[in-house]
């Protein structure tokens, strides 16, 4: 399966993305992830990442290019993948159809979600520092703030502070929002309502797969 999953911030992107690469055993490519690793390096790209991240700023493509094309060309994606915040601009989706060539993606997935949900889905997220693990103001852990699963620390990411959520739905509009018709008028998009708990996204979404990619089911249970 090579799928491209979009969706504004806090959509759930990265929810549905997992439970997909779990069930087709496909990678989960965040690039939010790879960005989040390297800001925690004490270097002058780890610095700048930092910067962009706590403004709400986007990365610059050519990086992003560059971890993406090395992230797919590792041995485990070449069954494929479910990429997750990435591409963010046509730009960034014209090149990812080069990388991928003659190959082509099976699919383009739009998690849809008002923005009014997502900020208050984003001002209440939480995450352990450590593993990543996701939780809220209204779903904490059950000890002060430390991880359930390992034990870290779960803090408000910088990225997540209101004002930085704004920004990062107002970059939305303006850069990722076009994909959706780049990506429509190439047969290659359907939608799927992300507002619910996120068991019935997921059946939502598998019934979405079946029905626009019913190829991915012949020896998947």
């Amino acid at each position: 399966m090579r799928l491209v999953v979009l969706g504004k911030q806090g959509a759930g992107k990265g929810t549905q993305c997992a439970r997909l690469s779990e069930r087709f055993g496909v990678p989960h490519v965040s690039t939010g992830d790879m960005f989040r690793a390297v800001a925690k390096s004490d270097t002058e790209l780890g610095k700048l990442v930092r910067e962009k991240m706590a403004e709400g700023e986007l990365i610059g493509d050519d990086l992003v290019l560059a971890i993406v094309n090395e992230r797919l060309g590792q041995d485990d994606a070449r069954r494929g993948f479910v990429l997750d915040g990435f591409p963010r601009n046509v730009a960034q989706a014209e090149a990812l159809a080069s990388m991928l060539s003659p190959l082509e993606l099976d699919g383009v997935l739009d998690l849809e979600v008002p923005s009014v949900v997502v900020v208050e889905r984003l001002a209440a997220r939480r995450v352990c520092t450590n593993c990543g693990a996701i939780y809220s103001l209204s779903q904490p852990p059950k000890q002060d703030w430390i991880c359930d699963v390992c034990g870290g620390s779960v803090i408000q990411r910088e990225d997540d502070t209101e004002e930085a959520i704004r920004r990062r739905l107002e970059l939305y509009e303006r850069e990722t929002a076009p994909l959706i018709e780049w990506y429509s008028v190439r047969g290659k998009l359907f939608s799927v309502d992300g507002v619910g708990d996120p068991g019935e996204v997921e059946l939502n979404v598998i019934d979405a797969l079946r029905k626009n990619i019913p190829t991915l089911f012949s020896d998947v249970q």
